[in-house]
């Protein structure tokens, strides 16, 4: 991990998942060089504008039939990338509630799929092509699945702001690209497999409160990490302070109302974010309609 290029797939279970993902590449030694498919809308939130100077995102439209192009121009860029990248694709393409699981179990009854417990059901075409433009140079598929302990609470970007803990644990399994299958619709089985088998580990995991019986592995937390963040919060301390007192803002009311405005604006922002982040207020489930197998009713 972190020397060479994957293709992340992984079930999509809370508000703020990707965050596993970054801090996953933080310590393989990548995450400058991570990258993800995303809807358009999220290019409009202040945290995706603000980091896309570190990373690159993909947009997309919700249909991958009108953005395949789109998708395979992206990807195609990729092919002679100079460092190590990682692509995050979540292929449920939406968030985990209730109310979409039950959308997903009444779909997979109606079509004869295996009925999910704690995933939904993967939308393949975005990976097919994906994978049909990356078997090239892109060597492993990382499997990941995320779990929340029963004894944790889940982590949101309120939480995170607040600094409060949450525990995830994170299982991952390798899978070599060369492997999966030659045929479009094989390919598509195949990540229908593995979210079934995903489904059957999360059962073990929410009897058990493990994946498995082999030793955990501590990535430990980088040094470089720390003194980068360290680094900056005394640079911008110290430029916010020079700066209030090379402005005498706070010296007079209208300095005081400007300021108080600017935090305000902040607030509001941060509130949208926060709320954006909710799986609750994410895209509502929908049951596609299932083809009657009895053609004459």
């Amino acid at each position: 991990m972190g020397k060479e290029h994957a293709l992340v797939i992984s079930n999509h279970r809370g508000d703020i998942d990707w965050l596993v993902g970054r801090v996953s590449a933080q310590r393989s030694g990548c995450l400058g060089s991570t990258l993800a498919v995303m809807k358009k809308s999220s290019k409009f939130l202040p945290v995706i504008g603000w980091s896309m100077w570190f990373s690159e995102y993909l947009f997309l439209e919700r249909s991958w039939a009108k953005d395949e192009s789109t998708l395979k121009s992206g990807i195609q860029r990729l092919s002679d990338f100079p460092l190590p990248f990682w692509l995050a694709l979540f292929v449920e393409g939406t968030r985990f509630t209730q109310a979409k699981l039950l959308a997903a179990q009444e779909y997979a009854t109606s079509t004869g799929l295996p009925v999910p417990r704690n995933v939904l059901i993967p939308r393949t075409k975005g990976f097919v092509s994906a994978v049909s433009h990356m078997r090239s140079f892109v060597p492993a598929i990382y499997d990941v699945t995320v779990a929340i302990p029963k004894s944790s609470p889940a982590p949101t970007m309120l939480r995170l702001f607040k600094g409060q803990p949450s525990v995830v644990h994170v299982h991952i399994k390798r899978h070599l690209m060369k492997e999966l299958p030659d045929t479009d619709e094989a390919v598509a089985q195949w990540c229908r497999d593995i979210f079934v088998a995903k489904d059957a580990l999360l059962d073990k995991h929410m009897a058990e409160g493990t994946f498995s019986d082999q030793e955990l592995q501590d990535t430990g937390r980088p040094i470089k990490s720390l003194l980068v963040v360290i680094s900056w919060a005394c640079l911008v301390v110290a430029g916010s302070v020079k700066f209030l007192q090379w402005s005498s803002l706070l010296s007079s009311w209208k300095g005081v109302a400007f300021s108080a405005f600017g935090l305000a604006v902040v607030t509001a922002l941060m509130q949208i974010l926060i709320q954006f982040s909710q799986s609750e207020r994410s895209n509502p489930a929908k049951i596609v309609p299932a083809k009657s197998k009895n053609k004459g009713s």
